[in-house]
């Protein structure tokens, strides 16, 4: 891993912590709890995943990028993990055959 790839991954955790101390929501939450007379401690773990891209994979996903900009698998179930859902496509489409092992 490269000196440069490691101060990128750095600057993600940096922006994620970021995200959450600016949160309003997080905040408001927080704040209920502190009411219910608690003291919040909130403690959150990321951890970081790099595949490296081929050629091949690199150019697929720039042609499916302009094709319309649909979602991979990945991408799919990385946003389901996080809750979101995709606008305009119907979920069960999406997952449909895709935790199940495969016959044959």
């Amino acid at each position: 891993m490269t000196s440069r790839l490691r101060e990128l991954i750095q600057q993600l955790g940096e922006a994620i912590h970021e995200s959450v101390i600016e949160s309003e929501q997080i905040a408001g939450v927080v704040q209920d709890i502190r009411k219910h007379g608690f003291d919040v401690l909130l403690m959150l773990e990321a951890t970081i995943g790099l595949n490296e891209v081929s050629k091949e994979t690199e150019e697929a996903d720039a042609a499916a990028e302009a094709a319309g900009g649909t979602f991979t698998k990945n991408d799919v179930n990385f946003l389901r993990s996080l809750r979101i859902s995709i606008e305009g496509e119907d979920n069960d489409e999406l997952t449909q055959g895709e935790d199940e092992p495969q016959a044959g």
